[in-house]
């Protein structure tokens, strides 16, 4: 593609952009995220970009070829209950679906936890009179006169979107289909989706999930993408929207407003791409924990063996006791703990950090925006983390002040601590609570942190991460130049990307060759339509198929990456059958090898290159001389230490520093923990060695 690429990626209190220009160099961006109007936000980052480059934004807009854009705004709206008023229609006889889920108690000795809630109560459920049996064939017909009677309730109870499953339509989607023409002549104008369209697989709670959560999201993100064209094409922009995926791969805005559920987790999934991409580059590790701290949340994922994990196993919070969107999406572990994070006192009298955020507005007390609780930003400034004078480069100062004050009256004053005391118990707390989200996803999968690289993304990373790395034991935490925007630069490394699943039961005992090379051609004629369609001109173009497998009589199932897209004897048969062993006795340390297989649903997952993805490099570094400065910083128990602060501008290649340091660039500062050596490396990332803190082995 010609022209700049731009990509944008909408944070809970900042909106991050990075431009790659068309001679590959990157430049990156923030300004505030307007939690009322997010697409405002994005406007005005690109109004500032425009205004550095002392071009107007038309003129700015009409040289961009394509705009990346991740978003949590569909997250956000499922999370504060604001999606749309949706109904959900299944087979008659099957109300519950949703309400029983798959079974299963993450806690199930404590009576005390709530039954959760369906995502679509009872009282917006309608049983359809109808019937496929399990081999596609009609038990009962369609009751279409039933249907439009339905329709008028419908209609009479201001339904805004309609969520349709109805049961083993993968095999057999005539009846779903028809329903749906019945909506769209009867009910117009009101979105709806068809389970069997948008998740065709068995596992009757996903498919009825997915497609609740679907339809709920359609009014509102039909509305922000429609939207957000608009206002760019006004502004000056004529380029591709592409807007990114919770899968880690990007798609026109039209294909994400047609299935939102896609972008549920769009902004987090881009940080991994970007982290790996920098692990390969600076490492030879193939283990790393890539996290990215935010204004708002503290996003982790694991990359192992070179590759970035994915799951269907994808809950809207907590497990069993959320919603599962039931599409492959990158496996992200997320906590409330952020820049935002605010710190307060519970009624027994313990410290507590988030889940809620002080956000963009008002933000922390600090930002002088109206805040008044204490949040770890705030904290941070107080104990000098972060220059009060040089905040985004100087382009917002905060007060140091108002931290100290929101700090003694929120949080020393209830713990009888004094303010230096108290904000060290903040980011304290706020450090072991990442520890925990970072042993979730390496000690909880058989995997030691300190064999693992950290990379450390997000505006606020700078703040711990050194911290955190020598509480696991890790010797190498990473910075990448890009890491203050990690999420948006992960958007322009990842590919137009498309996920198709088709069902079919079989065993390996009676394995139906037919049946299996007649899904997995299916698959294959989508791709290639995909590839020709969305994907033509792309400068490369890779396919993937996998299946979902299990023991027979098990539960759960792997999903196993397959050689080639179709099997031609038993030889094939018998290298699935090996595959499966081995991920299972690497999952589970345990493995059946005379267990019969049982395989459920056959996927393929198309991704197309659309740029050249070895051209981005970042700008030269003119070395600043000067500008190296102490100043006292809190650093717990050993108390204030005159620390070095050195911008990194005025740091050569190959130059180390020691801690006590704070390394300060326009979007990030790196505190430097004694003990500890950081080397900026030839691309303007750095790499930090880390002492680790000697301490028993966590469980």
């Amino acid at each position: 593609m010609d022209g700049m690429r731009l990509a944008i990626d909408t944070g809970g209190t900042f909106t991050d952009l990075i431009i790659e220009d068309s001679g590959g160099e990157l430049s990156f961006y923030k300004g505030p995220t307007i939690p009322a109007d997010p697409v405002i936000g994005v406007l005005d980052v690109l109004r500032i970009a425009a205004d550095e480059r002392a071009s107007a934004l038309a003129d700015f807009l009409g040289g961009c070829a394509s705009l990346m854009h991740g978003t949590t705004h569909a997250l956000n709206a499922i999370l504060s209950h604001s999606a749309a008023r949706t109904a959900f229609l299944t087979t008659e006889g099957h109300p519950d679906i949703l309400l029983y889920r798959e079974g299963g108690r993450t806690d199930p000795f404590n009576f005390t936890r709530e039954f959760p809630m369906p995502y679509i109560p009872r009282s917006l459920t309608w049983e359809v009179p109808e019937r496929i049996g399990a081999d596609g064939g009609v038990v009962k017909q369609l009751d279409e006169k039933r249907v439009v009677e339905i329709i008028g309730e419908l209609d009479a109870r201001r339904i805004k979107a309609v969520s349709v499953c109805l049961l083993w339509s993968p095999v057999n989607g005539s009846h779903e289909e028809r329903v749906g023409e019945l909506l769209a002549r009867h009910l117009p104008g009101v979105p709806f989706t068809l389970s069997h369209q948008l998740t065709p697989m068995l596992r009757e709670y996903r498919r009825a999930s997915a497609a609740s959560i679907d339809a709920s999201l359609k009014p509102l993100m039909s509305d922000y993408l429609a939207r957000l064209e608009s206002e760019l094409h006004k502004a000056g922009f004529n380029g591709r929207l592409l807007m990114v995926t919770s899968g880690g791969g990007v798609l026109d805005a039209t294909q994400v407003s047609s299935a939102p559920i896609l972008a549920i987790n769009s902004g987090p999934s881009m940080a991994p791409v970007a982290g790996l991409h920098f692990v390969e580059k600076h490492t030879g590790s193939t283990t790393a924990v890539i996290a990215d701290t935010g204004g708002t949340s503290y996003d982790v994922s694991l990359v192992r063996d070179g590759h970035i994990p994915r799951t269907r196993e994808t809950w809207l919070g907590d497990r069993i006791y959320g919603h599962m969107t039931g599409f492959p999406s990158i496996d992200i572990t997320s906590i409330g703990a952020g820049g935002g994070s605010v710190a307060w006192v519970d009624e027994g009298g313990l410290l507590r950090i988030g889940p809620h955020s002080a956000g963009a507005d008002p933000g922390p007390a600090c930002y002088q925006r109206g805040g008044t609780h204490p949040t770890v930003t705030d904290a941070s400034v107080f104990l000098g983390y972060i220059d009060p004078d040089y905040f985004l480069g100087g382009k917002m100062k905060l007060d140091t002040e108002a931290a100290r004050e929101a700090i003694t009256r929120e949080v020393a004053g209830p713990l009888g601590l004094d303010t230096e005391a108290a904000a060290c118990a903040i980011i304290e707390l706020t450090t072991e609570e990442m520890i925990h989200a970072i042993e979730d996803v390496t000690v909880n999968h058989g995997v030691d942190p300190a064999s693992a690289v950290l990379v450390a993304g997000g505006g606020a990373a700078g703040l711990n991460s050194v911290k955190i790395a020598a509480r696991l034991g890790t010797r190498q935490v990473l910075f990448p130049y890009t890491g203050a925007v990690l999420s948006a630069s992960g958007a322009l490394m990842a590919e137009l990307s498309a996920s198709y699943t088709s069902p079919a039961v079989v065993t390996s005992g009676n394995f139906d060759f037919a049946a299996v090379n007649n899904c997995l051609d299916t698959l294959r004629k989508k791709c290639e339509a995909f590839s020709a369609g969305p994907g033509a001109g792309a400068a490369a173009t890779s396919v993937k198929y996998s299946v979902e497998a299990r023991y027979a009589r098990q539960i759960w199932e792997l999903e196993i990456e397959l050689p080639r897209p179709c099997f031609t004897g038993q030889k094939d048969v018998d290298r699935l059958l090996d595959a499966f062993h081995k991920e299972h006795q690497t999952i589970f340390a345990v493995y059946d090898p005379d267990g019969e297989l049982e395989m459920l649903n056959w996927n393929a997952r198309i991704s197309c290159q659309l740029h050249n993805r070895h051209r981005s490099s970042l700008p030269e570094v003119f070395v600043e001389q000067g500008g190296t400065h102490t100043r006292m910083v809190g650093f717990g128990a050993v108390g204030r230490l005159e620390t070095i602060i050195r911008p990194i501008m005025s740091m050569v290649t190959g130059e180390q520093a020691s801690g006590p340091t704070i390394i300060e660039s326009d979007f990030t500062s790196v505190v430097i923990d004694p003990g500890a050596v950081a080397e900026l490396l030839s691309d303007g990332s750095l790499m930090v060695t880390v002492t680790p803190i000697k301490q028993s082995m966590r469980v």
